[in-house]
């Protein structure tokens, strides 16, 4: 008896450390094993595509007193979520503002923002502020802007064009290569080659 528990006594002595060591083995092999964690996935940048379509479509905004501000139509329109804009084919656009002034815009594409308040417009495009009475009453002649690209400010009354414009107030005519144009303040800026033709204002016919 004396051999075999001899060689036990000395087996538990060096036993704690071959449990670690089949501890430190398992935990090793489970860490090796175990399903490695996915990486975070990286944010994809939005693309430029369109979420939703619409065909032969009309859009209408109205103030909080159910007033009619202005109504959109179009052959077909495409939204850009990643920008908030609508593409429009064959655009027909009309605005009334709080005074009554109306305006309205057509083209054979246009690109509006999500409220219809800044509208580009390519291919023929015309933007008309119809005749209406100023301060004082005193009649103000139909604006009408012609161009390949005109852009426009809804609420803000203003139609600007890098590119050749012709404009048509009453019955005078003018063109240009580019111009900026800003009915809440009456101005108007002409640049490049500008050509006017002024008609003499009809004489008031006598009783």
């Amino acid at each position: 008896m004396t051999g075999p528990r001899r060689a036990w006594e000395r087996l538990s002595i060096y036993l704690p450390v071959l449990l670690m060591g089949l501890l430190a083995l398992g935990s090793w092999w489970l860490v090796r094993n175990a399903p490695q964690p996915h990486p975070p996935a990286t944010e994809r940048p939005p693309r430029h595509e369109p979420d939703y379509f619409m065909r032969d479509f009309t859009v209408k905004n109205f103030d909080a007193a159910g007033r009619l501000e202005s109504d959109i139509r179009g052959t077909m329109a495409r939204h850009f979520a990643d920008t908030d804009t609508l593409e429009i084919d064959e655009p027909r656009m009309r605005s009334v503002n709080a005074e009554g002034r109306v305006t309205t815009a057509s083209a054979r594409r246009g690109l509006s923002n999500s409220d219809g308040s800044e509208v580009q417009l390519f291919g023929n495009a015309v933007v008309t502020r119809e005749a209406m009475a100023g301060t004082g009453g005193k009649p103000l002649p139909r604006l009408e802007f012609r161009g390949e690209f005109l852009h426009a400010w809804v609420n803000e009354e203003r139609v600007r064009s890098n590119q050749p414009v012709t404009l048509r107030r009453g019955t005078d005519t003018f063109t240009a290569d580019s111009m900026d144009y800003d009915n809440l303040d009456q101005i108007l800026n002409l640049r490049g080659r500008v050509r006017g033709t002024l008609m003499p204002a009809h004489p008031a016919q006598s009783r």
